[in-house]
């Protein structure tokens, strides 16, 4: 991809199951014959010879019509009461960085990182995205997501005041990745290939400010993702101001989901906070909406 290509969304598309098909099939059957009855009887034989004669016609019309009476519909109504309106923004010191910048200061942190395709980030974005951010394949560091969000955090500790709200309770059984996220992960690695590194369209957390995690998780465009706990520590290791102040807008992890018994009731989110004693790493409720949080999220696309 270079600098000089277009690019348009790339959606996360071709994972329906076979009984969302089925039940869509039946759905937009019912719709053609009932339209197709009322239309009949609307006709006389002088009308109903014109429709057939422009048989050609017709179809390119009734499908395109379709295709944007489905469209307009694929945002999810539900979960709409858990918004409230929020005035939080970002701390006024934080800026997006270049993409070579952040690359050198998280092999900086992780020497073993290798290849990035850092001239993606020169390509301009659309305006839902902030910029692009250079973050890690997990696998790149571990055998599992949840060793990588834990060597993740403890380098973060690290550098950062850091209290850990839930610490030794972030294995497979209490962690996990939403689906879509793992498919998306998968796409911008089959796009990236080869890279240690992947450099990512996103918004850190503005877009979708005061919505909980799941009304924000049902509302992502078509080529939409949630970031989870490893990705947006790595945008806080690239990006410190992005959490310093108590005042700014907080994070939510809608990319994962927590079950806070480990018993695989994934019903809580994680959170990057922050206080005087820095920054608070913890769970909430994933059907609470609170002005204080907006949800990262990144966002696919393909070069034409």
């Amino acid at each position: 991809m270079a600098a000089t290509h277009t690019i348009v969304p790339l959606h996360l598309s071709g994972n329906t199951t076979e009984q969302q098909n089925k039940l869509l099939q039946e759905s937009l059957g019912d719709a053609v014959q009932t339209a197709y009855r009322e239309s009949i009887e609307q006709l006389d034989r002088q009308s109903a010879q014109a429709v057939i004669e422009n048989d050609a016609k017709l179809k390119a019309e009734v499908s395109a019509a379709v295709f944007e009476i489905i469209r307009s519909h694929t945002v999810s109504h539900k979960f709409e009461d858990e918004e409230v309106a929020s005035d939080r923004v970002y701390p006024p010191t934080y800026h997006l960085r270049p993409i070579e910048a952040q690359v050198t200061a998280l092999r900086k942190a992780f020497p073993a990182l290798g290849n990035c395709q850092e001239k993606l980030g020169r390509v301009p974005l659309p305006d839902e995205p902030e910029g692009w951010f250079a973050i890690p394949r997990w696998q790149a560091l571990a055998p599992t997501y949840n060793e990588a969000v834990e060597m993740l955090l403890g380098v973060l500790a690290s550098r950062r005041r850091f209290s850990d709200r839930i610490a030794g309770r972030l294995g497979e059984k209490y962690l996990r990745q939403t689906e879509r996220s793992r498919l998306a992960e998968t796409i911008l690695a089959d796009q990236q290939p080869g890279n240690d590194i992947l450099v990512v369209a996103a918004q850190a957390g503005l877009l979708h400010r005061g919505s909980s995690a799941r009304r924000t998780r049902v509302a992502l465009a078509g080529n939409e993702f949630g970031l989870g706990v490893f990705a947006i520590g790595a945008m806080l290791l690239t990006h410190p101001e992005r959490l310093s102040s108590g005042d700014s807008l907080m994070i939510d992890c809608g990319g994962d989901e927590y079950s806070p018994r480990a018993d695989y009731t994934f019903d809580r989110v994680p959170l990057f906070d922050f206080d005087i004693s820095g920054i608070e790493f913890s769970i909430f409720y994933e059907d609470r909406a609170r002005n204080l949080w907006g949800t990262p999220t990144g966002f696919l696309y393909k070069a034409v």
